[in-house]
C-alpha cells in the first residue's frame, strides 16, 4: 500500500512537500519522482511498469499548465490518479485546474485542489 507522486518537473517539489508531510502524518507510505509527460514519457511508463504489481497504489501526479502528466498517468495505469497541480496566483490557478480537469474519455483524474485535503483522499482510498 502506497503513494506514488509525479511531478512534472522538481519546480514542484515545494507543492508535494505539502502533500508528503500529511501522508507523513497519516503513516502512509509514498515515493516521489519527477518525470515530463511532454519531455520524458518513457520514463513516466517506467515508474507505471515498476509499480504494475502493487495492490493497493495511488498516483498523484502535480502538474499545472498543459497538464498531460495527469491524464497519461490515468490511461495508463488501473489505479487512481489524483491531479493536484500547483499555482502561485489566481489567475496560474485557474489555467493549472482548468488543464487538469479537462481529460479525455477513459482517463478518470480526480482533481484536489489543496493538498492536503489530496493527502487525506489518498489515505481514504488506501484505506488507511
Amino acid at each position: 500500500m502506497k503513494v506514488v507522486i509525479i511531478m512534472g518537473s522538481v519546480s514542484d517539489e515545494p507543492h508535494s512537500l505539502k502533500i508528503t508531510k500529511k501522508l507523513d502524518e497519516y503513516g502512509v507510505k509514498w515515493e516521489q519522482h519527477a518525470a515530463s509527460a511532454h519531455k520524458e514519457p518513457r520514463k513516466v511508463l517506467e515508474i507505471l511498469d515498476n509499480n504494475i504489481n502493487e495492490k493497493r497504489l495511488v498516483y498523484i501526479t502535480i502538474a499545472g499548465r498543459s497538464n498531460a502528466l495527469s491524464g497519461f498517468v490515468a490511461a495508463n495505469s488501473t489505479f487512481p490518479t489524483l491531479g493536484c497541480p500547483p499555482f502561485s496566483d489566481k489567475s496560474d490557478m485557474l489555467v493549472n485546474i482548468h488543464s487538469t480537469l479537462q481529460m479525455p474519455s477513459n482517463t478518470p483524474v480526480l482533481t484536489v485542489i489543496d493538498p492536503g485535503n489530496c493527502a487525506l483522499a489518498a489515505k481514504r482510498i488506501l484505506g488507511a
